[in-house]
């Protein structure tokens, strides 16, 4: 399948109940935040990881549907294929000198693996297989109001010893957001697709797999301190031409969030917000498509 042949660029937004979106290893794994504003923050690492996983899940036994980024993947394994693949040996931390095998071992990898295709990779290992920027890409997310994380006190109703057995039961806590509703930017490169040289040959199929999973990963990633997480909105914006018809941030302020609940209470549903799209007069050669 060919790679894509227009330029992408898209908001998505998504909310959260009564649980942690994206914890912070350096803050005891509360939700990520703004600490000027208080806005809750979810990383752009974090929703890749989730498009990864529905991938895994839905496509990772097809052809070209690898992740190489996976968990506790060993990158140089991966690496080691390309070279035996293309009959060569590696060197340590080195390409070929050869700019044709070199590019060759490249190719071979955006190939196998979607992550490759479409987010890139530094694959300069000990085994070296280049590297590639990805045409797909997305900011951190933020939460249109400010958060106020809560801690609750949860206890361990069993214990692991029979000698603790009439032991006060543990103690532990768990970090939630009662509710936010979180907007992300993401921006998607035909030139970075096709260019015959660098290109990773993203395709229209893989593509249409990425929409699938922003409207569906959440449903395959379940878990106590994720809560309730919902895909609330993705509006695409779509150019005639691979290089561009306008100017990314003016067409994602034609997508406004706005408060629907009564004045001064706090947001706890995404019915307590209005998203309202500005269709009109769109530039020339820009298609608007409302996809969630």
């Amino acid at each position: 399948m060919s790679a894509i042949s227009h330029r992408y660029d898209f908001v998505y937004l998504f909310d959260v109940t009564n649980g942690n979106p994206n914890g912070d290893p350096d803050a005891g794994n509360m939700p990520r935040l703004d600490p000027m504003t208080g806005k809750g923050l979810v990383t752009d690492v974090c929703l890749k990881r989730k498009v990864r996983n529905y991938v895994a899940l839905t496509r990772g036994e097809q052809p070209g549907h690898r992740i190489y980024m996976s968990e506790r993947a060993v990158l140089n394994k991966f690496n080691k294929e390309a070279y035996a693949s293309a009959g060569l040996t590696s060197e340590p931390k080195k390409l070929p000198k050869d700019a044709g095998k070199a590019q060759a071992l490249t190719r071979w990898m955006c190939d196998q693996f979607f992550d490759i295709r479409t987010f890139g990779a530094v694959m300069t290992t000990d085994v070296n297989t280049g590297q590639v920027r990805g045409p797909v890409q997305m900011t951190f997310a933020q939460s249109i109001d400010a958060i106020v994380p809560l801690e609750v006190s949860i206890t361990r109703s069993s214990v692991t010893n029979e000698k603790d057995a009439e032991k006060e039961r543990t103690m532990g806590r768990k970090h939630i957001v009662p509710y936010g509703l979180y907007r992300a930017h993401g921006f998607i490169s035909a030139r970075l697709a096709n260019d015959p040289i660098k290109g990773t040959g993203f395709s229209d199929g893989d593509l249409q797999l990425f929409w699938d999973a922003l409207r569906n990963m959440f449903d395959h990633d379940r878990s106590a301190a994720r809560g309730e997480m919902t895909p609330r909105g993705l509006v695409v914006f779509e150019h005639e031409s691979d290089l561009g018809n306008a100017p990314a941030n003016t067409l994602f302020e034609r997508v406004a969030v706005r408060h629907a609940g009564a004045e001064g209470e706090p947001a706890r549903g995404f019915g307590d917000y209005r998203v309202e799209v500005d269709e009109a007069g769109l530039p020339s050669g820009i298609t608007l498509k409302r996809m969630i």
